[in-house]
C-alpha cells in the first residue's frame, strides 16, 4: 500500500502532552475513514513497530506512542467525540481497547484549538466506553490558556488545572464494575480484585508476588519472574473479566498495592502490561481508588481511609495521583456516585506530520 494522495502531502496533527502520557491529537476527517487504512498510516507516522520508534513521532514507550481521534459529536450531551488509540512500539498494533485518561487532560484545549468548541467546559463522548467526561480549563476569547500553578507528579513545571469530571465510567470496558461478580477472586494463584470504573485494572496486594510494593521502575523491569507472573495474570484474568484474548492488549492494567508510604492512600506499581509505568494511569487511578472503597477488597486493608472519604491520593513512582471517587455500596451490586481528578496538559507543536512510507 502507497502512501496515497490523502496523506502524500503529510497529515495535520498537534502533539500534546496530556497529564502524564504524550500524544499526536488529529481530527477525525483527517484520516482515513477506513480503520484497517487509518490503523496503518498511524504506525506508519508513529515509527512503530521498532523499539526506538526512529522513523516516527513516537517516543519509544506505550505512553508516548498514544494518539487522540477527535470529532464533532451527534450525541445531545456532548460536544466531542474522543477516540483513544493505543499504538504498539515495538509491535505493529493499534489497540482501542481502552480509555485513556491522561490523553483525555487534551481533548477539551484540541477541540478548542481546532473550533470544534468555543469555550469550557468541554463535554466528551469517550467512544471507547461510550462514557461521557467533562474537561474544565481556562479559556479567554477562543483561546486555551495553558500557562497555571498546578503541578502534577511526574511532570516538570507547572500548568493550568484541567479539572475532569467523569459519568458512567464504570463497566467501561467490561460492562460491571465488578467483571468477574466478585468482589475478590484467586486467579493464578493470588488473591486480586478486578475492577472496572473507567479503566479494567486488577488490584493485587504486592505481598501476593512476594514484592514490597515499593521497588522502581528500573527493578520491577530487571524482574523476569515477576513480569511472566504478571503477564500470566493479566491472560487469564481478562478471560474472567470477559475481555477475552488480551494477548495483543495492553488491559487489564495490573496495579500492585501496599500501604502509603508518603502520606497518600496506597502505594502501587503499574504493569501495561509487562512494561511498568512511570507513574499510573488517571482512569486507572481511579478504578484503583474505588476498588479501595469496597469490604473486603484486595489491598483494602492496607489503605488510610476516612469515613466519607471521597479524595485519594495514589501514590506511584514518579509522586502521587489525587483522584475522587465515590461509591454507593448499600446498593447491589455497588454503584458508583461520582469520579474526578486534576490534571495539566500542553500544546507542544501543531503542523504537519509526514508518515515513512509503506513497505
Amino acid at each position: 500500500m502507497g502512501v496515497g494522495p490523502a496523506v502524500e502531502d503529510g497529515v495535520h496533527c498537534m502533539l500534546m502532552r496530556g497529564g502524564t502520557s504524550k500524544g499526536a491529537y488529529f481530527l477525525a476527517g483527517d484520516l482515513p475513514a477506513d480503520p484497517a487504512v487509518r490503523d496503518d498510516l498511524l504506525l506508519r507516522i508513529m515509527g512503530s513497530p521498532d523499539a526506538r520508534q526512529i522513523d516516527g513521532i513516537g517516543g519509544a514507550h506505550p505512553l508516548t506512542s498514544k494518539v487522540a481521534v477527535i470529532s464533532a459529536s451527534v450525541r445531545p450531551d456532548a460536544d466531542v467525540d474522543y477516540l483513544f488509540l493505543q499504538v504498539g512500539v515495538d509491535q505493529a498494533t493499534v489497540s482501542d481497547r481502552q480509555n485513556c485518561g491522561n490523553l483525555l487532560a487534551g481533548v477539551g484545549p484540541f477541540a478548542v484549538e481546532r473550533g470544534l468548541a468555543a469555550t469550557s467546559p468541554v463535554r466528551i463522548h469517550m467512544v471507547n466506553s461510550g462514557s461521557v467526561a467533562t474537561a474544565s480549563f481556562p479559556v479567554v476569547d477562543r483561546v486555551v490558556d495553558y500557562d497555571g500553578d498546578t503541578a502534577i507528579a511526574g511532570v516538570p513545571g507547572t500548568a493550568a488545572a484541567i479539572v475532569l469530571d467523569f459519568a458512567g465510567t464504570e463497566g467501561s470496558a467490561t460492562g460491571a464494575l465488578l467483571p468477574t461478580g466478585n468482589v475478590t477472586d484467586v486467579i493464578e494463584g493470588v488473591t486480586v480484585t478486578c475492577i472496572d470504573n473507567g479503566m479494567p485494572v486488577v488490584v493485587v496486594p504486592a505481598a501476593e508476588f512476594g514484592r514490597s510494593g515499593y521497588e522502581s521502575v528500573a527493578e520491577l523491569e530487571a524482574d523476569d519472574e515477576l513480569k511472566r507472573r504478571v503477564r500470566a495474570l493479566q491472560l487469564a484474568a481478562g478471560e474472567l473479566m470477559g475481555l477475552g484474548d488480551v494477548s495483543g492488549a495492553s488491559v487489564p492494567k495490573i496495579s500492585l498495592v501496599a500501604a502509603a508510604a508518603d502520606g497518600g492512600t496506597i502505594c502501587t506499581r503499574t504493569f501495561i502490561p509487562v512494561r511498568v509505568h512511570d507513574s499510573i494511569g488517571v482512569l486507572g487511578a481511579v478504578s484503583v481508588a474505588t476498588a479501595l472503597l469496597l469490604d473486603g477488597a484486595a489491598g483494602a486493608d492496607l489503605a488510610v481511609i476516612k469515613p466519607g472519604q471521597t479524595r485519594f491520593g495514589i501514590e506511584h513512582p514518579a509522586g502521587q495521583l489525587e483522584v475522587e471517587t465515590e461509591v454507593d455500596q448499600a446498593s447491589q451490586p455497588p454503584r458508583v456516585v461520582r469520579s474526578g481528578v486534576v490534571r495539566t496538559a500542553r500544546k507542544l507543536f501543531d503542523g504537519t506530520v509526514f508518515p515513512r512510507r509503506s513497505r
